[in-house]
């Protein structure tokens, strides 16, 4: 359920074509959305694993909920400017942030020797539900029920109160796996490590990429297409946050079987073709451009979050921080991409995912050398 509420966050990627057209932006100020509900976890995620490794997991999870919970019911009261728009969308993204920083190492906690990278997919399949509810929800309330697309908060909200009420009951397990602890010099500090510092970026670029793509999907289709946004266009994310659900429990599957090394760079390969087809001036190739990006994407994260926690285990609470402030790419790339789409073309501004992907197509090509047998004092180097 806390994976699942993760998932709300998601929601700042469709934001931006709707906040667009609420309050009249341009692309670089509707932008702003994921800029600010992305980059609090730049500021927060540090903090929380210093914290977290003082006062545990669980009351970290709980304060995320709360924050959220927060953010969604000023929503729910009513939004009447673009400004309490965005202190909404800081309020759940610093929610988001604290639920991963707690979520994400408290899966290894639970997690047998070797399943942790099958397990956190598994449950990146959970967060992509909440993820896939953000393109949806909008559209099926227009359609169906001549609703505003603001219903989505008050949903949220009674989302958040049942997980926050389960999370009240937590109980961690007895054999909970625990780490030293952790301050903001030995967080910092973990970047002198090369191959923490290559994971890190990876999750900034890859994160970029997701939301960027996520909200310019639907301008894509709107300035190619002519489709409204509110009611057709977000079905373009709608396809892709479900390849994000349908392929992060597919992953869960295939790491039963493959290693998480070349399982990362078939996916890295995955997202670029999928990527190359949005281009096409077809509408169902680009259809399907979005599924196979959002194939690709789906276990980018998880598998480079895993790999960098597996490094070092004993360090989890300041990787896990690291790695969650990681995630305020989700806030600079969108904002990179919307400024070239005002100086150039929408279909243009996918170049910045598309670089993005490709600097983790390369590291994983690193991985996947230092990962053969044979490798291993280059691994451990």
């Amino acid at each position: 359920m806390a994976f699942l509420a993760m998932g709300f966050a998601d929601a700042v990627g469709p934001f931006v074509g709707l906040a667009k057209n609420e309050f009249h932006l341009s692309n670089a100020a509707a932008s702003l959305t994921p800029f600010v509900g992305l980059g609090i976890f730049g500021l927060l995620s540090i903090p929380a694993g210093v914290f977290q490794s003082r006062h545990g997991k669980k009351l970290v999870l709980i304060l995320g909920l709360s924050v959220a919970l927060l953010g969604m019911l000023i929503a729910s009261v009513g939004l009447s400017s673009f400004p309490l728009f965005l202190s909404t969308i800081v309020l759940l993204g610093a929610g988001a942030a604290l639920l991963q920083v707690a979520g994400n190492p408290l899966m290894r906690d639970v997690s047998a020797e070797g399943k942790f990278a099958r397990n956190l997919s598994l449950a990146q399949f959970v967060k992509a539900i909440g993820s896939l509810s953000g393109p949806l929800l909008p559209v099926i309330a227009a359609r169906y029920f001549g609703a505003s697309w603001k219903v989505i908060f008050p949903i949220y909200s009674v989302a958040l109160i049942v997980t926050l009420l389960a999370a009240g009951t937590l109980r961690l397990p007895a054999g909970e796996k625990t780490t030293t602890a952790a301050t903001l010099r030995s967080c910092l500090g973990l970047l002198r490590n090369p191959f923490i510092l290559a994971m890190t970026c990876g999750i900034f670029l890859y994160v970029g990429a997701e939301v960027s793509v996520s909200a310019g999907i639907p301008l894509v289709l709107k300035e190619r297409f002519g489709l409204e946004i509110s009611r057709v266009g977000l079905l373009g994310t709608g396809i892709f946050f479900l390849a994000l659900t349908t392929g992060r429990f597919c992953g869960g599957l295939i790491l039963n079987w493959v290693k998480p090394a070349p399982f990362l760079v078939a996916t890295c390969v995955l997202s670029l073709a999928g990527l190359g087809a949005i281009f096409v001036p077809v509408g169902s190739v680009a259809a399907m451009g979005f599924f196979l990006t959002g194939l690709g994407f789906a276990n980018i994260f998880p598998l480079i979050f895993s790999t960098a926690l597996e490094h070092m285990p004993e360090r989890g609470n300041e990787i896990s921080g690291l790695l969650v402030t990681a995630i305020v790419g989700g806030a600079v790339l969108p904002l990179m991409m919307g400024v070239v789409a005002d100086h150039s073309s929408v279909r243009a501004s996918l170049c910045v995912p598309i670089a993005a992907i490709l600097y983790v197509f390369v590291l994983s090509l690193l991985e996947l050398r230092t990962a053969r047998p044979g490798n291993t004092q280059a691994a451990t180097a």
